[in-house]
């Protein structure tokens, strides 16, 4: 399993996501949104940030809008499970 986090530059609560997981020694890759705009169509984004957990296929599993600890935190524990 794999995270990735949808972000725009200069968004504060995309920058709080970011520390949360970086926090949690998280490995995640962020896609911004406005050089990959096909990225955020694929997965229906209309606002950042976004959090995906995606499966080894690629498929997402689950996911978090904006800033929520406790819906990260489940992210987090689900990507941990292999």
């Amino acid at each position: 399993m794999r995270l990735i986090k949808l972000e725009q530059p200069n968004c504060n609560p995309c920058k709080t996501v970011s520390n949360y997981l970086k926090q949690a020694n998280i490995h995640f890759e962020t896609v911004d949104v406005t050089q990959e705009p096909e990225v955020a169509a694929r997965f229906g984004v209309m606002g950042v940030p976004v959090t995906i957990l995606l499966s080894e296929q690629g498929e997402e599993v689950k996911r978090s809008i904006g800033f929520k600890p406790g819906e990260l935190d489940a992210l987090i524990s689900d990507s941990r499970v292999q």
